[in-house]
């Protein structure tokens, strides 16, 4: 037991970096959009995530009063950007990796504290979670970083007319999901290399006359 303090750690930050993954995935502020047409987009703000896009309107759904209005995407955009759509794939993978992670770690730290001294089965398990962890930070990591470019350079997305959105935005910054996905990101790889890091002790026994 004394062996795997590392690894039980390795369990608490994974956990906690799978649910910041979940969270960075459905919540919509990836990028933050000023726009100047104020007309429809009521607060001049609207919030571009990876699923849908939202905006304030006070126009489109009730007349004189301020409401949320939300465009999901869909596989048939063609003018979505590469980097929404791989944000999508590549959370999903994360979430399903981190799950096979914890469930790894999972097992091995129950044969460890049930006192199973089975060396290869607990050794490759945490291996196998280290595995999904670091797997899964990477999954993270790239859409992320994708995003975060594209927030830094201003870029813009040819929505549809349907969408009420324009084109570009005066100014753009990085909304909540993305410094979340950061730290997602920080905790799975501590997590793998925790988990990496496990080493089965050696049992000495003494022979007695």
């Amino acid at each position: 037991v004394s062996s795997s303090h590392l690894q039980l750690a390795a369990f608490a930050l994974g956990t906690v970096g799978w649910i910041l993954c979940t969270v960075s995935m459905g919540i919509v502020e990836w990028r933050v959009w000023h726009v100047y047409n104020t007309t429809i987009i009521s607060s001049g703000i609207a919030w571009v995530g990876i699923w849908k896009v939202c905006f304030i309107s006070d126009v489109l759904i009730s007349p004189g009063y301020k409401e949320q209005f939300c465009h999901k995407f869909s596989g048939y955009d063609s003018s979505i950007p590469q980097e929404i759509y791989a944000a999508q794939g590549l959370l999903l993978i994360a979430m399903f990796m981190g799950l096979l992670g914890l469930a790894a770690t999972v097992f091995a730290l129950r044969n460890v504290y049930m006192g199973i001294a089975h060396k290869v089965l607990i050794t490759r398990f945490f291996l196998v979670g280290g595995f999904f962890y670091i797997f899964a930070g990477m999954c993270v990591l790239v859409p992320v970083s994708w995003n975060f470019y594209s927030v830094l350079h201003n870029q813009s997305i040819a929505f549809p007319p349907s969408y009420y959105m324009p084109s570009s935005p005066v100014a753009q910054e990085a909304g909540a999901a993305i410094p979340i996905g950061i730290i997602a990101v920080i905790l799975l790889l501590l997590s793998g290399s925790f988990s990496l890091s496990y080493r089965f002790p050696v049992i000495t026994k003494t022979i007695t006359k």
